[in-house]
């Protein structure tokens, strides 16, 4: 046990990476990137280390029993039974990460034990034979603990490898609670090494089935998210995790997908290294970066659902839904169709165009709005107009989704046909202002603000998150936070 402690602490000290956190690449990446930076690693190995250690706290050691010569005394058997682990106090930690895996090592910890004896001695001095029992206290001291992992990409899911894993203890003490004189010296001098063997097995046992949980629910997490009825968003792993000297990067497919299509993990090899600066130069623990194909997948996905079609029958000016208030507007609909009821059949005539600009999100949009008279229960379509215009997209989070929030910045009309003669377009502009303003983007808007999912585990949440944006990505440093007890007790 002593030769894995020894490796896991050279391991800690000279690892040597095979690419700079600066600099982290893969030979295949996704449209998603996860980095986890060294602040990152920190808190979840604080956190780890906390779960590890609520979990070995009250674990009950095996019973240990020995026949010790004592002088004077003769042959005693000694027993110690109900050896329980306190409490553990760990003093100093540290994880690094480097192209042989991640190692963990705890230094310096100790650990509270407390225990049952009891002792019988028969001897042709005491015929009758003799027998004690009390309880003792045990100090642990000097506790070292480490193991090394790996992270493997198994088929769009994460694998946890453990590669080495142990516990030393440095030295114990032990406080004797009742008994004759000669019972320390004899715990001390025959027990002390069993007992810091137990507590060494212990933890390790602990390591080795902690380690087994957490790469059961790597393995447990879902390769996709079923957002609605449509569309799902392909979260599988694209490649290795890329270990670095003070990050690891973890690429995912990122793509949404209809959703009855099979899933296929598909790479991109990103053109440009991503450069983030942060706006107030503190670091964050972790850096989620989105490629504009991501959101360009989302509208593709929806366009060719043929979810992108509204009916409008409700307006703000209701009247505006009749013939008789365009009659000034448009006469021949009037002559043709006086006083009827309208209304406005919208729809997306191209997947929407989405870039990613050094400011926000850049959104042109295609649509056709198509007026329909009903008259004695039959909708006639009368004429179609085609609007184009582009919007500006200011990205924001809310809770650990990427939402948005569109703002109109342009548009141009066009009538494309009519069946009630020709339409003076620039008539009608303020009515297509209107329709746009007051009944699509506020709809839109309640879309994007739905949110895409960031790759973040149940239960843990962003915390002061930054949204930066390097075309063509948009990059969300944040901290995390734990809010939830499912991982507690489990």
């Amino acid at each position: 046990m002593a030769s894995s402690i020894c490796f896991l602490l050279f391991s800690l000290l000279f690892l040597s990476p095979s690419t700079r956190g600066g600099d982290l690449r893969h030979h295949e990446e996704g449209f998603i990137s996860l980095v986890i930076s060294d602040k990152g690693l920190d808190f979840a190995k604080e956190f780890l280390i906390q779960q590890a250690v609520a979990s070995i706290v009250a674990s009950k050691l095996p019973e240990i029993e020995k026949t010790v010569q004592v002088p004077l005394v003769g042959k005693a058997k000694v027993v110690l039974s109900d050896i329980t682990i306190n409490d553990i106090q760990v003093n100093s930690s540290a994880v690094k990460t480097g192209d042989t895996g991640i190692v963990v090592a705890v230094s310096g910890a100790t650990a509270d034990l407390s225990l049952k004896w009891r002792y019988s001695v028969s001897s042709w001095l005491v015929p009758i034979g003799i027998s004690d029992s009390g309880t003792a206290t045990v100090k642990v001291n000097d506790l070292q603990v480490g193991l090394t992992v790996n992270i493997r990409n198994q088929k769009g899911t994460l694998k946890l490898i453990l590669l080495d894993y142990g516990c030393q203890v440095g030295d114990l003490s032990i406080k004797l609670h009742g008994g004759a004189a000669w019972l320390y010296q004899v715990l001390v001098d025959a027990f002390a090494g069993n007992i810091a063997t137990a507590v060494e097995e212990a933890i390790s046992k602990k390591i080795k089935e902690g380690i087994s949980t957490l790469d059961y629910l790597l393995q447990s997490l879902p390769k996709t998210i079923a957002l609605d009825e449509t569309a799902s968003l392909n979260i599988s792993f694209v490649d290795n995790p890329v270990l670095s000297d003070s990050a690891i990067e973890l690429d995912i497919n990122g793509l949404f997908t209809g959703r009855n299509e099979v899933l296929v993990p598909r790479g991109y090899r990103r053109g440009s290294n991503i450069s983030v600066s942060y706006g107030d130069h503190s670091p964050k623990m972790i850096t989620i970066s989105l490629h504009e194909n991501v959101f360009k997948s989302g509208s593709l996905v929806y366009f060719n659902a043929d979810s992108m079609k509204w009916i409008v029958d409700e307006l703000p000016d209701q009247d505006l839904l009749n013939t008789a208030e365009w009659r000034f507007l448009i006469p021949q609909l009037y002559k043709q169709y006086p006083n009827d009821d309208m209304n406005l059949n919208i729809s997306i005539s191209s997947p929407p165009d989405i870039q990613v600009t050094n400011k926000d999100v850049g959104v042109n949009i295609f649509i056709d709005i198509i007026i329909d008279v009903l008259e004695a229960g039959e909708v006639i379509p009368v004429a179609c107009i085609s609007v184009d215009f582009s919007a500006s997209c200011a990205v924001e989070i809310v809770g650990n989704n990427l939402a948005g929030r569109l703002k109109l910045r342009k548009f141009s009309t066009n009538l494309k046909w009519s069946k009630i003669g020709k339409l003076h377009l620039n008539l009608i502009q303020s009515v297509t202002s209107t329709i746009l303003k007051t009944v699509l983007m506020p709809y839109l808007n309640s879309q994007l603000m739905k949110g895409i999912p960031l790759p973040i585990l149940s239960d843990f949440f962003l915390e002061n998150a930054q949204i930066l944006y390097a075309p063509p990505w948009i990059s969300v440093c944040s901290d995390v936070s734990f809010l939830g007890d499912y991982y507690l007790k489990h």
